[in-house]
């Protein structure tokens, strides 16, 4: 089975498009290499794929006769992730929160509307 079309059967991409786009930037490789789209994918081969800021690592169990729901797609493969690497989601978060303050840089709806109120106050209309 092809390596894109399998990360999309066993639910790592929500489309096969996508699975290959990820290929193509270099995001999915074996062996330390990067690979196609049409490379194929065995049993028992390791493969990682770079999602989302974080370093998946897969291990091929079995090849899935189509697309599998979310429940079966651990039958078809084996998460081998450090949970630093999950982690990472968490700190990024907290990174984003660190540079951008919420209610800097541009006024919010209701900023603007509070910046009217003072404008329209009642001292304006002598």
């Amino acid at each position: 089975m092809r390596i894109d079309k399998y990360l999309w059967c066993v639910r790592m991409y929500k489309t096969r498009s996508i699975a290959t786009e990820a290929c193509k930037k270099g995001h999915i490789k074996m062996d330390d290499k990067n690979v196609k789209a049409s490379k194929e994918v065995y049993g028992n081969e390791l493969i990682r794929v770079r999602k989302n800021q974080i370093n998946y690592k897969i291990q091929v169990l079995d090849i899935p006769p189509n697309r599998v729901s979310a429940k079966l797609a651990d039958l078809y493969k084996k998460d081998l992730t450090p949970k630093e690497e999950l982690e990472k989601t968490s700190l990024l978060k907290f990174a984003k929160d660190h540079y951008r303050k919420k209610g800097t840089g541009r006024p919010t709806k209701k900023d603007r509307r509070d910046i009217d109120d003072y404008y329209e106050s009642p001292m304006d209309d002598n």
